[in-house]
């Protein structure tokens, strides 16, 4: 009986260590959907852009004293990282194949042109995109991350966050509209439950656009959202 519970006990522990999650979502200038961050091996962080691409992997420094800090670059990884070889479908020639346990698939040259090339999973993280005969403003964005659904407001909306990230699963993003101050119109009003304030053209000393209450920061339902 002990031999068989040492079994499952070995097997949950090493689901959990190459297992991969949705870790993070960026925003750029307080404002633009700008990237995502999945989390595998444990501590491995690999960070992917708006559209997919991965552009950065390894671990993640952070300030005892800062808890809002964020490193811009992450800490080597010297782990085993594979490429897609000559042989591979031309769609994806030379991409990543692997970081550590986590393996990589794309969408292959006979896809429609919105998603050709483009991340389709990561370990079992499925990935889509808007198709062709989306929206022309939704084509080729990200709609699905693993489990996460997500939205985008449509053309018609208020022209500060027309386009811009809407909802991530059941986390709404809100925005200041059009008629709010010159420095804080289009930037993020509310994650979730968190509110952001942020300084306005009229507070010269304490620079206008800066985040004025919140933490850059925030961990909101599972996922750390990061406002820089």
């Amino acid at each position: 009986m002990k031999k068989v519970t040492f079994i499952l006990l070995f097997a949950i522990s090493a689901t959990q260590l190459t297992s991969q999650e949705l870790a993070q979502i960026r925003f750029e200038s307080g404002s633009n959907f700008s990237g995502f961050s999945l989390m595998t091996d444990g501590k491995l962080l690999i960070r992917f852009s708006a559209s997919g691409n991965i552009i950065d992997w390894g671990t993640e420094e952070q300030s005892y004293r800062n808890p809002s800090y964020y490193s811009p670059k992450l800490l080597p990884y010297n782990g085993r990282v594979d490429y897609y070889g000559k042989e591979a479908d031309s769609a994806y020639v030379g991409k990543i194949k692997s970081i550590g346990s986590c393996q990589f698939t794309y969408y292959g040259s006979f896809e429609e042109k919105s998603k050709k090339g483009k991340l389709k999973s990561a370990g079992r993280l499925l990935f889509d995109y808007f198709a062709d005969f989306d929206l022309k403003e939704l084509q080729g964005k990200i709609k699905l991350l693993g489990t996460q659904v997500l939205t985008y407001y449509p053309s018609y909306s208020d022209v500060a966050y027309s386009g811009k990230l809407k909802s991530v699963g059941n986390t709404s993003v809100s925005y200041y509209s059009s008629f709010e101050d010159k420095a804080i119109k289009g930037k993020i009003k509310s994650i979730g439950g968190i509110q952001y304030a942020w300084y306005t053209s009229y507070d010269i000393n304490f620079g206008p656009g800066s985040l004025k209450n919140a933490q850059y920061r925030q961990l909101i339902a599972g996922i750390t959202y990061i406002v820089q």
